[in-house]
């Protein structure tokens, strides 16, 4: 039988765009979500019909939008990146700032820890990527154009690397990887965008990543081995905010301006199903949706 996605309920606590979801390993009963409200909310999910959860706490601080957010592999930790300059290390038990990462001159577009967490990477529209230990010292950073226009809008770690590599998306329309253990190398340059590049995601494996922007047009590049592209999805025209792989399927999920969610089957390179951010819970059974009116949408997986 076919599997389809139901819609459960809402979250409902921010009141602007929702940029972010993060969901933790191993605990399918929180999420943490980031806003142009300038806060971060984190949610205990009660999972009923309707509402599906209520906001356990809300974190603040940043004194402009938080562009995006991720949790820690133990759940105690989130870490978010910001407009007004900043990464800020947070504890989600107390909501208090643990630590705060100075160093980028304009908006930080993304954030993201290492699988060991370790390291964090940030990427900026200062033009750079700045590599971090935990204590908020910047290790290296690396700058990527000359153009003061090409800033780095995400950037992520590719995982199951024994040398620190980081998988970068541009607004001068291409995908880079970078070895950060050698001089800051770049190991590859992936091109044919036709317009800006709004996010990159890695899939859980390492194998692969999938880049989307204004174009409307999904990319699948090989990471082992050829760094090539594999193939390629169209959403619809609609610009792409957001993407994330599915743990636990074959499945590639985008949200998009003008269509909504797509989910692709990234075997059978179809659309299974017919929004600014998106994550999956970690047992694949949950996609939770951020709208630009400051909704989480809720959906499960039925077979």
């Amino acid at each position: 039988m076919a599997e389809t996605l139901i819609l459960r309920g809402t979250l409902v606590g921010h009141s602007d765009m929702v940029t972010a979801i993060a969901c933790p390993t191993g605990n399918s009963n929180m999420i943490v979500s980031s806003s142009r409200d300038k806060s971060i909310l984190v949610w205990t999910l009660n999972k009923q019909q309707g509402n599906y959860g209520v906001p356990k706490r809300r974190l603040t601080g940043h004194r402009h939008y938080v562009q995006d957010v991720v949790i820690s592999s133990d759940g105690q930790s989130a870490l978010s990146g910001s407009w007004d300059c900043e990464l800020r290390l947070w504890d989600l038990n107390t909501g208090v700032t643990t630590r705060t990462f100075v160093g980028h001159t304009k908006t930080v577009s993304s954030v993201a820890f290492s699988r060991d967490h370790r390291q964090i990477v940030s990427s900026s529209r200062d033009r750079s990527i700045k590599l971090w230990n935990t204590l908020g010292e910047c290790q290296c950073t690396i700058w990527d154009g000359s153009s003061r226009t090409n800033w780095v809008n995400y950037a992520r770690f590719i995982p199951n690397r024994l040398k620190p590599t980081v998988v970068s998306a541009s607004r001068d329309k291409t995908v880079k990887v970078w070895n950060l253990a050698k001089r800051r190398k770049l190991r590859s340059t992936f091109a044919g965008h036709g317009g800006y590049l709004n996010t990159v995601t890695v899939s859980i494996d390492g194998s692969m990543c999938a880049s989307g922007g204004k174009d409307g047009v999904v990319f699948l590049w090989g990471l082992d081995g050829g760094y090539k592209k594999l193939c390629s999805f169209d959403a619809a025209g609609g610009i792409i905010h957001a993407m994330c792989f599915s743990p636990t399927r074959y499945w590639l999920c985008a949200a998009t301006e003008k269509a909504g969610v797509h989910i692709w089957d990234i075997e059978y390179k179809c659309i299974t199903f017919y929004c600014s951010s998106l994550n999956w819970s970690s047992d694949g059974s949950t996609l939770f949706a951020g709208y630009t009116d400051g909704v989480i949408r809720v959906w499960e997986v039925r077979h």
